[in-house]
């Protein structure tokens, strides 16, 4: 065809050749050719001026139809839970399309606000337009910020509260959102770097006071995006909930389930209960049982309260507050197993011989009645002979039978030999208003061990249970750690005057006798924390691959569905897999559910670590504030850590982190080795290392970033040694003699 076609005919070749849009493909189609182009050129213009196109780099596109790859934004799960997207800049008159991705085994998991590169293939006769599989992830959503606002005569600039977050943000004058100088805000960026490097960016949220008790937390749920409202339907299915019934399930309620927590727990998910086994083929064995509150019973699949307990993941922990997984009508009341009241319950029977072997297993759909709440403190106290009213009457039939099974399963810890960390576990107590007041170290005692092993033992008959009857579900993985974290914590040992062998293979036991090394030492609190930054870190997986740190084989997470969502699949699983509900798809493990198990627990895993991040934030930014009246005073700690550019050191009484800078160490150029981890001094041969005793100087406090920046003044008890004025390492004839001649450049 050689001459120019008519409009319709451009826009019919665009539509029925949706790869081939650019001019030079619309020329060669029509046999446009030489002067001729000319004319084609113009009708595209005028087709895009017109609306009809949408010019994209050197092509052209129906504004109305999709390319065959296109940049998609995520919209969220629908009430199924399959994920939806849209187009990332639709232009087109007609509706917006809607996208189903259909996820491949390796996918990363996506959240809404995600940008994505798909590639899209066109669908009839379903609800939503194109099938969508990805190519990549772009971004993770409109990058954003939250800092403290100072205002501007232009308007404004945000300074972050991330503490590795170094560039402000300018906020123009049309977008501070009426914003006041001082405030904390969250913004997200709306364009590229302006003319002086700094991002822009418009404010979307003002949180108020930065120094406010109460913003702490705030600001680690804004940074860390973790939802912290529930939708009003998801509400509503909660408050409409109602008290279970006995149809159906086993009665357990004169069985003396006992629940132990801490004192100040929000929710009481687990109850024990344990004696003798009477049967003559096993003695010294003893009969233990769990039971976990049936959230499943409440929180059903594709629900509202699922959809959303599904995005949380889990619950997220404050000194001052918790962001639940579920509302608190279901978690601090028809899911809590509350003392005196019914309540509905999946529960094990497990028996267990005089090794602490577990013989038999037998799971139950049950209602029960707690006899007691009791707190690990009472129960402790009553064992140790000083019960109080509430334990005294159960201490004979209840308590001591606990712990004369919890003797037989210590028989069978020794000898799986888990990993043996037992790290102090440190407790920030704040005022009525909010202010930290003093921060401790809680206690571990007997009644802590005795419910983790418990709690270890009913996870692994989940585990089992689910494996032996082929149900799918969500195991929790603990890989063996790599070779090169191993490497840095042997290095670790070596500096510190222990070993850890090579040329054999990794077991738990190997780091144990580590640890063991290490325990009557002023050194032990080091050795553990490298050995916990040594192990990888824990998922989810519906793949079982074993457990590392507990030398388990199998295990699932069965005993807190209130706060994991992991737990919550395990019981639907369970429920499923015993034929417990005659209909399995109101409460039991959905088509749905096994379908996205794989991308289930890539967002669970991901909403862990999202969580743990701002837990940690928050007790950083708390200890900031309880120090920054104390600028200027001087507090022991050791050496927890050495990097070319500082030091940190672990102050013993609160056990908060802060760093020494390298710059502040005096004009003396430090030498950095990795291996050894040591700073070395190359004029006054001071070498600062891991586990050194340090006295040092508290020099600023920042409690938005929760910062610490120390002065060093003595090590191992002697006052540091200053040599003023040589920066930077040795010049000359001399630096050839010179073993640290190489020595990195100063930070």
């Amino acid at each position: 065809m050689s001459q120019i076609p008519t409009k319709p005919q451009i826009l019919q070749w665009i539509a029925d050749n949706p790869a081939l849009t650019s001019k030079r493909d619309i020329a060669k189609a029509f046999g446009v050719k030489g002067a001729a182009r000319i004319d084609l050129k113009r009708l595209l213009r005028e087709l895009e001026a017109e609306g009809h196109l949408s010019k994209r780099k050197k092509s052209y596109d129906d504004p109305n139809r999709l390319p065959p790859v296109a940049v998609l934004k995520v919209t969220g799960p629908d009430a199924d839970g399959d994920l939806f997207l849209a187009p990332h800049d639709w232009q087109g008159d007609a509706p917006e399309p809607r996208i189903l991705h259909v996820p491949a085994k390796d996918d990363p998991a996506l959240a809404k606000g995600d940008r994505v590169l798909m590639r899209l293939i066109e669908v009839k006769g379903e609800d939503y337009s194109h099938e969508g599989r990805l190519i990549r992830r772009l971004s993770t959503g409109p990058r954003k910020v939250l800092g403290v606002f100072r205002a501007t005569s232009e308007g404004g600039r945000i300074v972050p509260v991330d503490k590795g977050v170094m560039d402000e943000w300018i906020v123009p004058a049309g977008a501070t959102g009426g914003a006041r100088d001082g405030e904390l805000v969250e913004a997200e960026q709306t364009g590229p770097k302006g003319r002086v490097g700094l991002p822009k960016a418009r404010i979307i949220t003002r949180l108020g006071d930065p120094g406010a008790a109460k913003a702490v937390s705030l600001i680690a749920i804004h940074q860390h995006g973790i939802r912290d409202e529930f939708p009003l339907d998801a509400i509503e299915e909660a408050e409409n909930a109602e008290p279970p019934m006995l149809d159906g399930r086993t009665d357990l309620r004169d069985l003396p389930l006992i629940t132990i927590d801490p004192s100040d727990a929000r929710d009481h998910d687990d109850a024990c209960f344990a004696q003798a086994d009477t049967d003559p083929a096993n003695p010294g064995g003893h009969v233990i049982w769990v039971a976990i509150a049936d959230v499943a019973a409440y929180v059903t699949p594709g629900s509202a309260l699922d959809r959303e307990a599904r995005e949380r993941g889990n619950s997220t922990y404050f000194p001052d507050r918790v962001v639940p997984m579920l509302p608190d009508a279901l978690s601090g009341d028809l899911c809590s197993l509350h003392e005196g009241v019914e309540r509905a319950c999946i529960a094990v029977r497990m028996t267990v011989n005089a090794d602490g072997h577990k013989t038999a297993q037998k799971f139950v759909r049950g209602l029960m009645k707690s006899p007691a709440a009791l707190c690990y403190e009472e129960v402790q106290a009553a064992i140790d002979g000083a019960p109080n009213d509430r334990t005294a009457p159960l201490l004979e039939g209840v308590l001591k039978p606990l712990y004369a099974a919890y003797d037989t399963l210590k028989i069978a810890r020794d000898r799986r030999q888990p990993l043996a960390l037992d790290l102090p576990e440190r407790k920030i107590i704040l005022s009525d208003d909010g202010k930290v007041t003093s921060v401790a170290f809680r206690e571990r005692m007997d009644a802590h061990r005795l419910i983790e092993e418990f709690m270890i033992l009913a996870n692994v008959a989940a585990a089992e249970e689910l494996e032996r009857l082929r149900t799918p579900l969500l195991f929790r993985i603990h890989e063996e750690p790599g070779e090169d974290k191993i490497d840095s914590l042997r290095q670790t040992a070596k500096a510190s005057g222990f070993s850890l062998p090579k040329g054999q293979t990794l077991r738990t036991e190997n780091l144990n006798r580590l640890l063991q090394a290490a325990a009557d030492t002023e050194l032990s609190e080091l050795i553990s924390m490298s050995t916990l930054r040594a192990m990888t870190q824990a998922y989810y997986a519906p793949g079982n691959l074993g457990h590392f740190g507990l030398a388990l084989r199998s295990y699932a997470h069965f005993t807190s569905p209130i706060r994991r969502y992991a737990d919550l699949i395990v019981h639907r699983a369970l429920i499923t897999a015993h034929g417990w509900d005659p209909d399995p798809k109101r409460d039991g493990l959905a088509p749905a559910d096994i379908e996205q198990l794989e991308t289930t627990a890539k967002l669970i895993s991901e909403a862990e670590r999202r969580s743990m991040v701002a837990e940690r934030d928050t007790n950083d930014r708390y200890l900031a504030a309880f120090l920054s009246d104390k600028v200027g005073a001087e507090f022991a700690g050791r050496i927890s850590g050495v990097q070319a550019f500082g030091v940190f050191v672990r102050l013993n009484e609160t056990g908060a982190d802060g760093l020494i800078p390298v710059r502040s160490l005096g004009s003396e150029y430090f030498r950095y080795d990795r291996d050894e981890q040591v700073l070395t001094g190359t004029s006054t041969g001071t070498e600062i290392g891991l586990g050194q005793r340090v006295t040092v100087r508290l020099a600023e406090a920042m409690p938005v970033t929760g910062g610490l920046i120390l002065e060093l003044l003595s090590i191992e008890g002697e006052p540091r040694k200053v040599q003023p004025a040589r920066g930077g390492p040795p010049r000359g004839k001399g630096a050839k003699k010179r073993k640290y001649k190489k020595a990195p450049r100063r930070r």
